[in-house]
Order: C-alpha cells, then structure tokens, then sequence
C-alpha cells in the first residue's frame, strides 16, 4: 500500500513501462483501454496491482469500466482516498 496519490501515479506509471514499454510517458488523461496501453490480457494484473497500492479489494461488480480508462479516472475513483 502506498500513501499517497501521486506516488500510486508513479508506480502505476511504472508497471505500465513495464508492460508496455513502447506506451510513453502516460499523460493523466490518456484512455488506457482505447490506446491498448493496458490490454485484456493485463486487466486483471492491473487491478490485482490497484487493490495491493490501495489495500483494499476491488469489485468488479461494482465499478463502472470507465472507472479504469484514464490515470484521472483511477485516481478519482480509487486513489483519493489516500493520504495526500
């Protein structure tokens, strides 16, 4: 778990170059899922790695996919709870 937001930005940016490293830097507003920056086959990973930055599980069922599209998006729906 990390906290604070700017730091779960950071390493989500970096799981991301690792990934994807042809990806570039990740603006704040770029939509993950329609560039393919985080693809079907990673979705899973990448929550696994949202819920061990938060601490706290994700349910699918209850969240909205668009919720996932931007690194605003993510920090909007999952980040802003940590300690700024």
């Amino acid at each position: 778990m990390v906290d604070s937001a700017a730091t779960a930005i950071a390493a989500i940016r970096e799981w991301i170059a690792v990934k994807n490293p042809n990806a570039g830097p990740v603006d704040l507003d770029v939509d993950l899922i329609e560039t393919r920056t985080i693809d079907s086959l990673q979705f899973a990973e990448f929550v696994f790695l949202l819920e061990e930055i938060t601490g706290r599980p994700i349910d699918l069922a209850d969240v909205n996919l668009d919720a996932f599209r931007s690194l605003r998006s993510i920090s909007a729906h999952f980040l802003d709870r940590l300690h700024q």
